[in-house]
């Protein structure tokens, strides 16, 4: 198996690639009566101090180019040691995403601030959700702090 650990990192912690997909760079401003008002910039604050308190160090980008997005996925194999994914609108329609994801060897996490099963029809099929190892959906937020929970108790050496 490959070394995940991060050459920058301090010894010992393991590298979660952290990715936003389109539109999520408008958080705070785009519909904050579903989004909320929390800045893209304050979430990821938020998930990197968990990420530190987890043993973890966050790698995050955030892009509205599907392709950018499958070439970060494909950059993390074998250097990463998970994935948590908010892929904004590719979840209902990127099926390149989702064969980007399938070929990831560790866990995927993909994580959305609302609940799309709550909303229209067409946000309900999720293509991520087949390749990941779990979703975390509807909790604003806290979404990314659960998901890095759920990646370290995943990644942990045992």
């Amino acid at each position: 198996m490959p070394d995940l650990r991060s050459d920058e990192s301090p010894v010992g912690s393991l590298l979660v690639l952290l990715l936003h997909g389109p539109n999520l760079n408008l958080l705070g401003e785009r519909e904050p009566h579903v989004y909320g008002t929390t800045t893209l910039a304050d979430h990821v604050a938020t998930a990197r101090a968990c990420a530190a308190s987890l043993g973890l160090e966050l790698e995050d980008h955030q892009s509205n180019h599907e392709g950018e997005l499958i070439d970060l996925v494909h950059g993390a194999r074998g250097r990463c040691a998970a994935i948590v994914i908010n892929p904004g609108a590719f979840t209902h329609s990127s099926w390149a995403l989702h064969d980007a994801l399938a070929a990831f060897e560790g866990p995927v996490v993909e994580v959305h601030l609302s609940n799309p099963d709550a909303r229209e029809p067409w946000r309900r099929t999720s293509v991520v959700a087949p390749v990941a190892t779990g979703s975390i959906s509807g909790f604003g937020g806290i979404g990314y702090e659960l998901a890095l929970r759920a990646v370290a108790a995943r990644v942990a050496p045992t």
